[in-house]
């Protein structure tokens, strides 16, 4: 059994990335070549969608000194077994635990079976999160079904990030691939930072077109954070830089969704919008060591 224990030197760290995909194990390194891939990686305006492994990954986030959170996506009891498993990401970043923080995913319609294996991850695994995909995995994240996930991840503190907002999966596929998204309202997590108080709980994205949901519920629940992945900082709407410069200055986190939007990418658009200099330390790596409790 392999347990994570964080190895990363803060200090060292230009920034943390608190939302990264490995899309690939390495034991079956298959091409992310989908219709729907293909269409990804034209919507986020890159040339192929790569495949990376997460060796590939840590050694290309080793070399630019920030640290990366990263995870698959669970799509359910109802597909059949993944490739990619959190048991592979708990291993593989167990080994690159001097830039890799492992989050896992567990599916809401795995039940009391999937809170077991929740508590697993984190007592025995050393898991520091949880990612959900509400629109992929098609619940709505305050549906009674996923409260005993929940429960979990808040009787340990982990913080659980959900994507919000429209979704580059399916964009531009025939019925958009299948994904709807109603799902991903940011309002619906108002319910659950209530009723879970002590589960830390990250807006993934700017969550077009529920902008102003998003903000409202970060700024009136102590622990809701916003991550800024997904998106170049350059496409951000004006509210959501008014809000990080001023009243969310604490709880805006650095995110690229690689490899769909690299890390250099990412923080040379940044320089090109109006973040005041005093507000990126927290937004780029102090607000994450914070929440992930580094």
């Amino acid at each position: 059994m392999t347990t994570y224990k964080s190895g990363i030197g803060v200090d060292e760290l230009v920034a943390i990335d608190i939302h990264t995909h490995v899309h690939s194990s390495i034991h079956a390194a298959s091409a992310h070549n989908s219709e729907q891939s293909a269409a990804m990686a034209e919507h986020f305006k890159v040339e192929n969608l790569p495949a990376a492994t997460l060796p590939e990954l840590a050694d290309y986030y080793r070399e630019r000194k920030i640290a990366a959170v990263t995870f698959t996506v669970d799509k359910g009891p109802a597909h059949e077994d993944p490739e990619l498993t959190n048991n592979e990401i708990v291993e593989l970043a167990a080994a690159n635990n001097d830039i890799v923080i492992p989050f896992a995913s567990i599916h809401p319609d795995r039940g009391e079976e999937g809170a077991r294996e929740a508590e697993r991850l984190i007592v025995e695994d050393g898991v520091r999160g949880f990612k959900f995909h509400p629109n992929g995995q098609e619940f709505f994240p305050n549906d009674r079904k996923a409260y005993g996930l929940y429960e979990v991840l808040n009787a340990h503190g982990v913080p659980a990030v959900f994507h919000t907002g429209q979704s580059g999966a399916g964009a531009g596929v025939r019925g958009g691939g299948g994904i709807r998204l109603k799902y991903s309202n940011p309002i619906h997590l108002d319910d659950v930072a209530v009723d879970f108080p002590d589960m830390p709980i990250i807006l993934a994205h700017p969550s077009f077109p529920w902008q102003e949901e998003a903000l409202a519920v970060a700024v009136h629940k102590p622990q809701v954070y916003i991550d800024l992945s997904g998106w170049s900082p350059k496409y951000f709407p004006p509210i959501l830089v008014q809000y990080a410069n001023t009243m969310l200055r604490d709880k805006v986190l650095f995110g690229s969704d690689f490899p769909l939007i690299t890390p250099d990418r990412w923080m040379a658009d940044l320089d090109k919008i109006g973040i005041r200099d005093e507000v990126k330390p927290g937004l780029l790596k102090d607000n994450a060591v914070r929440v992930l409790g580094l």
